[in-house]
């Protein structure tokens, strides 16, 4: 479904606009297994940029994504960056990803590798072993630290500066959970979630956007939550740190220039070797909580990261896509 942006109508039309959300999730829970459903909101003057998000939306690598709604043109810059080619649209780009040894992180390497980028990994001492076979295997480069340290965000900055000359393409995606009712959370485990989910993306890419480390026609995104958005018991700090992500696209959008955009995933139950360990009752109700009955995969999120990545889509700013399969909690 296409539309314009309820704020820039007025009357009628901007009440007949608003409804299209109501009808596009309503029918996403209708069409139910493998269809998806999909309102996308095209700002005047943005026409010309929507080619990279429709060609995701309509294309297999959108398979968990439904009942959403993304805006085009609605903030930053409306026209799209250059692609010489739609089978490599990140070729000759530059590309950073935390948490990148392993599960959702690994296949974002992948699928940005897959696109034409040089892939710098992220990721813990402890993980070495896996970062580098990975990044040998793509070809990539690697950088290991905790992203909470201190000097992560110089340490950053200075090697892509160095080695690479900047970066186009910032995916936050390290994560931690220590779950617990608020009730029995000692401060630790609240601070470690937040220090690892929040702070340090928001840390990092101050100083890639200070030091100019970004390149031209950049791309942030975050890896949020459904947690973040609905909630989850035994899970405050996990949630309050995913909604801040949210809330740091939020507050980047508008101030963000030269084509750089951010953009964030907020995935639902993705099957992974950490849900893998969750009790089988609980892993087949999170699997199946949603209008497609089923879980998704570390690729899902990836393609979508991917779709942000693309250099046309530079009209593509300031949203939050739910890789959930239309989960039925949350919006």
């Amino acid at each position: 479904m296409l539309g314009t942006p309820p704020e820039q109508a007025t009357g009628g039309e901007r009440i007949a606009q608003r409804a299209l959300e109501g009808f596009t999730r309503s029918l996403g829970k209708e069409i139910g297994r493998g269809g998806t459903v999909q309102l996308v909101y095209v700002a005047e003057g943005a026409e010309a940029a929507v080619t990279s998000t429709l060609a995701f939306l309509l294309s297999p690598k959108s398979a968990y994504v439904s009942g959403q709604v993304v805006r085009i043109g609605v903030t930053g810059e409306q026209q799209p960056g250059p692609v010489h080619d739609w089978q490599r649209p990140l070729e000759g780009k530059v590309a950073l990803v935390t948490g990148a040894s392993r599960g959702i992180g690994e296949q974002i390497a992948r699928v940005l590798h897959r696109d034409g980028a040089t892939v710098v990994g992220v990721d813990v001492p402890q993980a070495a072993s896996e970062l580098q076979v990975l990044m040998k295997e793509l070809d990539g480069d690697q950088l290991l630290l905790d992203i909470t340290a201190k000097d992560a965000p110089q340490r950053i900055a200075r090697h892509l500066t160095e080695k690479h000359g900047g970066v186009d393409v910032v995916v936050h995606n390290a994560g931690i959970t220590r779950d617990r009712r608020l009730a029995n959370m000692k401060e630790d485990r609240w601070d470690s979630v937040i220090a690892v989910n929040l702070s340090a993306p928001e840390r990092i890419t101050r100083e890639l956007l200070d030091q100019g480390v970004v390149n031209e026609n950049g791309r942030i995104v975050g890896v949020a939550s459904i947690a973040g958005i609905a909630g989850n018991l035994g899970q405050t700090n996990y949630a309050a740190s995913k909604a801040g992500v949210i809330g740091l696209v939020d507050s980047l959008a508008d101030e963000l220039e030269n084509g750089i955009t951010v953009n964030a995933v907020a995935p639902g139950f993705i099957i992974t070797a950490m849900t893998a360990a969750v009790p089988f009752a609980t892993r087949e109700i999170g699997q199946r909580l949603n209008a497609m009955a089923q879980g998704g995969l570390p690729v899902d999120v990836a393609e979508t990261i991917a779709w942000y990545a693309n250099p046309a889509s530079t009209a593509v700013n300031g949203n939050v896509v739910r890789v959930c399969g239309q989960m039925m909690l949350g919006a």
